[in-house]
């Protein structure tokens, strides 16, 4: 038996149940997990806060993990090749891995980049995969001036690190407590608040190609908007309302295009992890049984880094 948090009712995490579950035998094309770390992010309570098409109660949370495969299906590889009882590996797109062990797809996990701590490796593919999509869809180029809004926070933190890699440089929004994080991974921070654009054109030295939101205030978007000519060069993963109306880009997980991209960019991803290109800051660990106490802290909006919940 495993025990596996999930939602038996809509809402918030403190009506979730952490229950005894049975671990099914992996079919072909699957394999069990025994988790040594679960990723925290807001899409875990989000995405249950309120019923969803698609979705029947109970629903197990938790989208991505760390962990060693404990069984696999007959005839069966990972999405890296190979794969064997003891292996250490990490998965994402996933459902259920807020568990001590999970049976999963085996198309949805890789070897773990052995640089990488559990706690980062369970934390670094559904923030890295929307940062990739991000900078994709927004078609950013070498030597171009970007704008992040929120560029300390998860995603932020990726993007800055991405868009190193692809010669692009980074002025990022964030306030003046998390300038050294910003600085820290290659982005010029500037903070938010009355008279932002005016610091965002001083700060670039030029025009500004594109525009990347991940906070969704009205203040990003209208900056963005003033800034960034070309609409097609604005994404937020947030703002969807003035999007639509506006004529720029939102991405979220749910999409088809969204799903199809971010599974498509995850090896790539790991290869830059273990060449220790592309780094997952923690700032906490909770043990699995304290997940709503790691989800209340992660509502407050500030938590420095990532969160891992350890069986």
């Amino acid at each position: 038996m495993a025990r596996q948090w999930r939602a038996t009712t809509w809402g918030s995490p403190e009506t979730w149940e952490f229950a005894e579950v049975e671990t099914r035998e992996p079919r072909a094309g699957e394999v069990t997990i025994a988790v040594r770390a679960a990723g925290v992010n807001p899409a875990d309570y989000k995405h249950v806060s309120a019923p969803r098409e698609g979705l029947e109660l109970p629903v197990p949370i938790g989208y991505e993990v760390s962990g060693v495969i404990s069984a696999i299906g007959p005839g069966t590889e990972i999405a890296s090749g190979g794969g064997a009882v003891g292996d250490a590996v990490v998965a994402f797109r996933i459902s259920g891995g807020y568990a001590t062990e999970v049976t999963v797809p085996a198309k949805d996990v890789f070897a773990k980049p052995a640089r990488l701590s559990d706690e980062e490796a369970a934390n670094l593919l559904l923030v890295g995969t929307t940062a990739a999509q991000m900078l994709h869809v927004t078609d950013v180029r070498p030597g171009e001036t970007i704008l992040v809004h929120g560029a300390s926070g998860a995603v932020g933190v990726s993007i800055l690190q991405q868009a190193a890699e692809l010669g692009a440089r980074v002025v990022g929004t964030a306030s003046e407590s998390s300038f050294a994080r910003v600085r820290r991974f290659g982005g010029l921070p500037v903070a938010y608040g009355p008279g932002l654009a005016d610091r965002v054109a001083e700060a670039a030295q030029g025009s500004v190609a594109a525009a990347l939101d991940t906070v969704g205030t009205d203040e990003a978007v209208d900056v963005s908007l003033q800034l960034v000519p070309d609409r097609q060069r604005i994404v937020t993963i947030v703002a969807a309302a003035r999007a639509q109306q506006e004529g720029f880009h939102a991405v979220f997980g749910a999409q088809p295009e969204s799903q199809a991209y971010r599974d498509s960019v995850r090896g790539r991803l790991l290869d830059l992890a273990a060449e220790g290109r592309l780094q997952v800051p923690v700032a906490r660990t909770y043990p699995l049984a304290d997940a709503p106490e790691a989800l209340a802290f992660l509502r407050q909006g500030h938590p420095g880094g990532k969160l891992a919940l350890l069986p």
